[in-house]
């Protein structure tokens, strides 16, 4: 009898931590509750409860791939080591002078994120490399031994080390570490040259400071969680999904845990893009709403769009600069607090205010009965009938409608004079609303016309409001795939290894020296590479090559994607062609006259994705529902009697008309009335806009 394959995914989000498992492609799969005080409880729990229901010992799992909220957590509710600086003479003060710009030009008073690292704990050493990389004031080695001294009697726990130019020179950074590691064996460091080697210092020492913030809780979160999965008798590599939308080694992602903020998201991302190529989609909106914050990004020709830089703990929601710039690959996509717990009260403008903070797994929402008396997003679904009370998370979380609408009455419905389910009403259409700006503002910003998109939506609440988001933005067509509520950690077994190395070597196309960037695009295709092969020594790697340009006094550059030809052999005449064609398609046209520089040069090295069944055409039957249950409808603002189906009554080709509910274990979709839902033959239920006649698709 031939071995299963059994390889393990396990997300924790804010509320539940999802955990699936894939058994020679059959996937079992189960939410529990996130435990803060130990998040690695809730993981054991899950594997646990995932190899009962797949009949399969711990000691058969071949592979874990894990993604987690706790660094971005840290970073948000800053509850991260305590942290140093160490930084050139003249410059301490970069990571709160910040760029001086001005995001919200005439706000009188603007508020910006505290910089992670006070003042006080900031330190400099005398020392500077130019522009080019030359050393014109050497470090004195006995100033970083005096240093070392300091840093004992103030108890620093982690250095961040981030000096002017070190992306061109590390060599004082490195003699930094080499004191310190000698002197202070148990001090953790972190080297801006080897986190985010590029140019512009407040993004890169900002970088180097969030990683060392991380590191000390996340390196023991990663020890902790692997001693417990070889006690269960799991003795199986452990790999982390990054924010890129790639898996990297334990090792690398306790070195450097600034790259799994948005581990979980970035896993979601690959769920929906490995669905829209299933699909043979090229215009998708994946939106993943699950317990604590809502995730919407826009992925064309069935790849995600990513970014060099992310932004943490934003002061203004949807505003760029207002945040804590993190400089590393990262899936672009925008976040907000807005979740099954996000909290609902009424402002001192009478207005429904929901979010950003969240009941989250501790108490909970109202109805969890676990001591929560504000009311969440997911009291108002329940109270809208949304939600079935015996039924929740396949009957393991008994729901309390009595609470939940107490706990609407006494938040929003007395202060405006509302019945509870009038009040429902405002919380869902609020939030709903909020997500759905979230998503023209982002569209907006990348040139995208939501009206020719289709929606993939995943996360235990998304299938809940992703109808009524179609409505608010246009969309005609909405995919819930089968596994939606634990998408992101599916997703996690469809990412490939991957790691993107990138270094800032300036150069003008006027002075171009192709033998110097034929060598450096080699090495870093050297360096991302031995990251994979550290993950899998016999998958087939590829390489993307990316060069960042602009015209001479921009302040910002476009990427410009190279074929591994070009990058063997790169010219400047090439670069130019290359470059304004990608300016043209952005801008409309280019400009003459001025030359043109690279800032940046990235290789993202990968193992093949996971490959996408096509799907197969079959014809089913109209299902008409045993059960009814009272719905409220938003967009008629009325209850209706709603279709009640079960998810596994339907096969492929089956179909069923809205108002709909349709029912699982990880989640519930709603079909609003004027969408019909059928079952794909990959077990997805597309939900689409029915067209009346003589109305145009």
């Amino acid at each position: 009898m031939s071995k299963r394959t059994v390889k393990l995914g396990a997300d924790i989000g804010g509320t539940f931590t999802d955990v699936v498992i894939d058994v020679d492609g059959q996937i079992f799969s189960t939410k529990v509750l996130t435990t803060y005080s130990a998040p690695e409880d809730a993981i054991l729990d899950g594997i646990g409860q995932v190899c009962e229901k797949a009949s399969v010992d711990p000691t058969e799992i071949s592979i874990l791939v894990h993604g987690t909220t706790l660094a971005t957590n840290s970073l948000i509710e800053r509850r991260g080591a305590k942290t140093a600086l160490i930084t050139t003479k003249g410059f301490r003060d970069v990571i709160e002078m910040r760029t001086e710009s001005r995001f919200e030009q005439y706000d009188l008073n603007l508020s910006l994120p505290e910089p992670l690292i006070e003042r006080e704990r900031r330190f400099v050493l005398d020392e500077r490399v130019d522009a080019t990389g030359k050393i014109i004031k050497a470090l004195d080695r006995q100033e970083v031994e005096a240093l070392a001294e300091q840093l004992t009697s103030d108890g620093i726990e982690s250095v961040a080390v981030g000096f002017l130019h070190s992306y061109l020179n590390d060599n004082h950074e490195r003699m930094v570490r080499e004191v310190l590691e000698a002197k202070l064996p148990d001090l953790m460091t972190s080297l801006s040259s080897e986190v985010s080697p590029q140019m512009r210092e407040y993004e890169r020492f900002n970088t180097a400071a969030a990683n060392a913030y991380v590191k000390p809780q996340m390196k023991s979160y990663l020890s902790r969680l692997s001693d417990r999965v070889k006690e269960l008798g799991a003795d199986c590599p452990i790999f982390l999904m990054h924010s890129g939308g790639g898996i990297i080694s334990l090792e690398s992602a306790a070195e450097f845990p600034v790259r799994l903020v948005e581990s979980g998201p970035a896993g979601g991302a690959i769920f929906a893009a490995h669905i829209a190529k299933s699909h043979g989609m090229d215009r998708v909106l994946s939106f993943d709403m699950g317990g604590t914050t809502a995730k919407i990004c826009l992925i064309k020709d069935q790849t995600p769009k990513t970014s060099r830089v992310f932004e943490v703990a934003r002061t203004y929601r949807f505003k760029k600069g207002s945040g804590m710039p993190i400089s590393i690959p990262v899936i672009d996509m925008v976040e907000i607090g807005a979740g099954g717990g996000s909290l609902a009260h009424v402002d001192a403008m009478q207005q429904i205010r929901v979010g950003p903070e969240s009941a989250g797994s501790e108490p909970g929402p109202a109805c969890y009965k676990r001591g929560g008396l504000r009311p969440a997003v997911t009291d108002a679904d329940l109270v809208l009938g949304r939600l079935d009370p015996d039924n929740f998370a396949g009957g393991s979380i008994p729901l309390s409608t009595e609470n939940s609408k107490a706990a609407l009455n006494a938040e929003v419905g007395s202060k405006l004079s509302l019945d509870e389910t009038t009040a429902a009403f405002g919380v869902s259409e609020v939030v709903d609303e909020n997500m759905a700006n979230a998503a023209r503002v982002h569209a907006v910003e990348n040139g995208e016309d939501l009206a020719t998109y289709s929606m993939i939506a995943f996360g235990g609440a998304a299938p809940l409001h992703a109808g009524r988001l179609c409505q608010k933005l246009g969309i005609d067509r909405l995919l819930v795939p089968s596994g939606a509520g634990v998408g992101s950690a599916i997703g996690f077994l469809k990412a490939p290894f991957s790691f993107e190395a990138s270094r800032s070597v300036y150069v003008r196309l006027s002075s171009f020296d192709e033998e110097l960037i034929a060598s450096l695009l080699k090495e870093l295709t050297e360096e991302a590479t031995s990251f994979v092969r550290s993950c899998d020594a016999e998958a087939p790697v590829a390489a993307d090559y990316k060069a960042f340009i602009r015209y001479i006094g921009q302040g910002w550059e476009i990427p410009v994607v190279l074929t591994a030809e070009q990058a063997a052999k790169p010219t400047s005449e090439m670069l130019k062609q290359e470059f304004e064609q990608e300016y043209a398609k952005l801008f409309g046209r280019t400009v003459a006259g001025l030359d043109i520089e690279v800032t940046c040069w990235s290789v993202n090295a990968a193992t093949p994705a996971a490959k996408a069944d096509g799907l197969k055409a079959a014809s089913g039957k109209r299902l008409n529902a045993s059960a009814t249950r009272n719905l409220f409808e938003p967009a008629l603002e009325e209850i209706v009697e709603a279709s009640v189906i079960e998810r596994v009554q339907f096969s492929t080709g089956d179909s069923a008309i809205g108002p709909l509910i349709i029912t699982e274990d990880e989640t519930t979709i709603v079909v609003p009335k004027g969408f019909a839902a059928e079952l794909a033959s990959d077990g997805t239920m597309v939900i689409s806009k029915i067209i009346a006649k003589g109305e145009s698709a």
